[in-house]
């Protein structure tokens, strides 16, 4: 019996669903050896989180283990990065036998995984949307994304969304929109924004359906008044992951994507937190809002924890990355490529996505519970398995909670749950685990944070 067990049993308290999986034990670095280590050679700006930072060694599936061997529910899923599982043995049989042939050449030489890679990908796009370039993360996509619709259409701004997270390169952390994420010394140029569709913290104090999506029509007045009249593209998340899940109203992309292209842009979807089946009804996000971007750029759950990332669009719009020479060293090496599309086939073969529906709609039903019976909850918002929750002092002011979002997510660790945090104040629990996750699991989680917020009262 694991520690997060021994501490639900003595209190009576649920229990961590039952697992067969045995980690092997521990022989590497002392916690306080690898802290001391970081400590001294590597960049304080990578950071952790817990006051008692948390060394994770071994994983399966929708669960990790610490060094002592004692078990959590990945309910973060490496910042939703994890989509089928921890080491799914599917994919890891795959990538084992790519290993012992080749890790690597460059896409200046045929390989087979990168051309059977795009093509599974086209065959999960809207028609159209068939020319995938790869990359190694989500950011280094919505570069290549930038840049293939300013020099499509000739022209430089772009509109994002505030409360939007897309990157921490030069040209993404311009996009972003979070005062907590930007260095003041990194100039967004050519980046204007808009309001995103955050129904809860309406800029306008507005209320939908009354208030004729007054923020998706923000995005004309932005155009017509800070730009020439037109504009390379637009860029959103159709549902905001680092901004804390926020869900906007089922027309407000509709509306947005109909205004960029009636002044010359092209629509983008950041699918990096939202695709690949995780908000359950739809393979991508952005389909549950009826649009059809002219591009989706992807990482994250596309390789279940490979860095890996992509940028797929039309045959006419991809000519344009031959204007002049582009490479990416890593990108499309057949390691990575084996691991995508051996995760795309688990998505398919094991019902991954319909469990994310299932078992998603299952645990936000308990979550909206939850919020009738804890003021702290003001809101609980997403789809699937890419929930939020966010937490304020007073329902009706809306004042942030984040001390208390920071100590509900130090309880959640104790007990043996790993959850993250978001919104502009941190004030938003993210909840978007392993698309494995099991029925047992979600009631283990809603429990647990009910038994959390409790002992906040006290």
């Amino acid at each position: 019996m694991t520690a997060p067990d021994i501490i639900m049993a003595t209190t009576t308290k649920p229990q961590l669903p039952p697992c067969d999986h045995t980690p092997t034990p521990y022989d590497g670095p002392s916690r306080e050896e690898v802290i001391a280590l970081r400590t001294q050679y590597v960049s304080p700006g990578v950071i952790t989180y817990y006051k008692d930072p948390l060394m994770i060694v071994e994983g399966k599936m929708q669960y990790v283990w610490d060094e002592k061997g004692s078990r959590y529910l990945d309910a973060f899923a490496g910042i939703v990065t994890v989509s089928v599982g921890h080491c799914h043995p599917q994919i890891i049989e795959k990538v084992q036998a790519q290993t012992g042939k080749l890790q690597h050449t460059t896409t200046i030489y045929l390989h087979p995984t990168i051309a059977q890679f795009a093509e599974k990908l086209a065959a999960k796009m809207p028609e159209g949307l068939s020319r995938t370039y790869f990359t190694n993360s989500g950011s280094e996509a919505n570069e290549i994304a930038i840049l293939s619709a300013r020099e499509h259409t000739g022209n430089t701004d772009v509109i994002a969304l505030r409360n939007c997270y897309h990157g921490g390169t030069a040209t993404t952390m311009g996009l972003t929109a979070h005062g907590t994420w930007k260095f003041k010394t990194n100039p967004a140029l050519n980046v204007l924004h808009t309001h995103a569709g955050y129904c809860y913290r309406c800029p306008y104090g507005l209320s939908y359906p009354s208030c004729d999506l007054r923020c998706a029509h923000d995005v004309k007045d932005v155009i017509q008044y800070q730009t020439s009249g037109e504009v390379a593209c637009f860029i959103g998340e159709p549902i905001q992951g680092v901004g804390g899940a926020v869900t906007p109203p089922k027309e407000f992309f509709q509306v947005v994507y109909d205004i960029v292209r009636q002044h010359g842009g092209l629509c983008i979807a950041d699918e990096v937190q939202g695709g690949f089946g995780r908000t359950g009804e739809h393979y991508w996000s952005h389909q549950n809002w009826g649009v059809v971007p002219d591009g989706i750029t992807m990482a994250k759950g596309i390789g279940n924890g490979a860095p890996l990332g992509a940028f797929t669009t039309t045959p006419d719009i991809s000519q344009v990355m031959k204007n002049r020479i582009h490479f990416n060293t890593y990108g499309g090496n057949p390691i990575s490529m084996t691991q995508g599309l051996a995760t795309l086939e688990v998505i398919d073969e094991q019902g991954i996505q319909e469990n994310a529906r299932v078992i998603g709609g299952h645990l936000k039903e308990r979550l909206l519970g939850l919020q009738e019976k804890h003021a702290l909850i003001g809101e609980v918002r997403g789809m699937g398995l890419m929930l939020g929750v966010e937490l304020v002092r007073n329902r009706q002011t809306k004042e942030p909670a984040n001390t208390e979002a920071a100590s509900v997510m130090e309880r959640m660790k104790e007990h043996g749950v790993l959850i993250g945090k978001g919104g502009l104040h941190g004030n938003t629990l993210r909840i978007k685990p392993p698309m494995c996750l099991t029925k047992d699991d979600a009631d283990y989680l809603v429990d647990t944070l009910d038994i959390c917020l409790d002992k906040l009262k006290s």
